[in-house]
C-alpha cells in the first residue's frame, strides 16, 4: 500500500532556527526510511529572487510584494510541493504562506485575508511547528550569526509578526514550540511532536 505524504512546514520570525531544525528533521525522518523533500519560501525561482533582492534593496508597495509573494508560491505548490505530496514523500518547508501572513500582515494587510486567499490553491501542512523566541533574543541572534537586520527583521515589525504566528495557536495542527533552549532540545520536540501524529514510519 502506497505510504501518504506528510507535509511540516516550520514558521517564527528570523532568529528562531528554522533552517536548521528543518535540515535536522529532514535527516531524521530519512533514519526512518522516508523519502525527504526540503524547501524553502521565498524560493530560488524567479519571483523568489526578485523577494530576496529587495531585502537588501529596499522593500516594494505592499501589495506589490504580496503579489510577488502569490506567484512564488503558486509555482512552488506546482512544481515541487503538489508532486512531492501525490508520490508519498515527506515535505518540509523552511516558511510557507504563514509567513506571508505575519510579514504582510505587519504592513497592513489582514492575515485571514492573506490566509484565504492562499489557501485557494495552496494545500494546508499537516503539522505546523512556530518556533518561537522573543525579538531581543531573536535579533541578537541575528547579529551573532554576522547579519544585520533587513527589511523584514525591524524590531517592530518582528513583533507584530510575533503576534500574528501566535495567534494561530489552537488550530488542532499548529504547534508552538520555544526555541530558548539548545537546539538539540528544540530538535528533540519537534520529533515528538512528528512521533505522537503518527506519521513517522516504524
Amino acid at each position: 500500500m502506497k505510504q501518504a505524504g506528510l507535509f511540516i512546514v516550520l514558521e517564527g520570525i528570523d532568529g528562531t532556527g528554522k533552517s536548521t531544525q528543518s535540515r535536522l528533521l529532514a535527516a531524521w525522518f530519512r533514519e526512518q526510511g522516508r523519502e525527504v523533500v526540503e524547501g524553502r519560501e521565498p524560493t530560488d525561482g524567479p519571483w523568489g529572487r526578485q523577494i530576496r533582492a529587495t531585502a537588501a534593496t529596499g522593500r516594494l508597495s505592499p501589495a506589490d510584494e504580496l503579489e510577488l509573494f502569490l506567484k512564488d508560491r503558486r509555482e512552488h505548490v506546482e512544481q515541487l510541493i503538489a508532486p512531492a505530496l501525490a508520490a508519498g514523500k515527506v515535505v518540509i518547508l523552511d516558511r510557507y504562506y504563514f509567513s506571508t501572513m505575519a510579514y504582510q500582515g505587519s504592513r497592513g494587510f489582514d492575515p485571514a485575508e492573506i490566509r484565504a486567499r492562499n489557501e485557494a490553491f495552496a494545500p494546508q501542512p499537516d503539522l505546523l511547528i512556530i518556533l518561537d523566541l522573543d525579538v531581543d533574543t531573536a535579533l541578537s541572534r541575528i547579529g551573532a550569526r554576522g547579519d544585520t537586520a533587513n527589511e523584514f527583521e525591524k524590531r517592530d515589525a518582528l513583533a507584530k509578526c510575533r503576534e500574528i504566528f501566535l495567534s494561530l495557536q489552537g488550530e488542532p495542527f499548529v504547534h508552538i514550540v520555544p526555541t530558548a533552549a539548545g537546539p538539540e532540545e528544540v530538535q528533540e520536540r519537534i520529533r515528538e511532536i512528528a512521533e505522537a501524529r503518527g506519521e513517522a514510519a516504524a
